[in-house]
């Protein structure tokens, strides 16, 4: 039992070690648009905003065809809360993918993405 344990803390810790280098190589990118002391501004919104992405992504399609088909309703959230499968869901039709496939049009199109999401978010 202390040896399971023992192995469930080195696995967590091994994970979070993951998701803190992750997100450092990401600051590392950010290097030049943004000043160090601006990196909480940023790092730790777009890292909730990806988690949010990767979640949705299985059921991206689910959520659109069901806003497709329920947007003219008066209340639309059950629907789109069942095609999520999670208690938010995002109606744009961009994800991380396609927005970073458009560097044009970034800014707008983040803006859209970040409009799509339910309002509990």
């Amino acid at each position: 039992m202390v040896n399971m344990s023992l192995n469930t803390i080195s696995n967590t810790g091994v994970n979070i070690q993951e998701k803190a280098t992750v997100i450092w190589n990401v600051a590392d990118m950010l290097r030049g648009p943004f000043k160090l002391h601006e990196y909480g501004l940023v790092i730790l919104p777009m890292t909730v905003v990806k988690r949010f992405n990767d979640c949705l992504m299985p059921t991206h399609n689910e959520v659109q065809k069901a806003y497709q088909d329920v947007k003219h309703l008066a209340v639309t959230d059950g629907f789109l809360i069942d095609a999520s499968g999670y208690k938010f869901y995002n109606i744009s039709k961009f994800t991380f993918d396609s927005l970073l496939a458009d560097p044009e049009n970034i800014e707008a199109n983040f803006r859209d993405y970040l409009a799509g999401f339910s309002s509990n978010i």
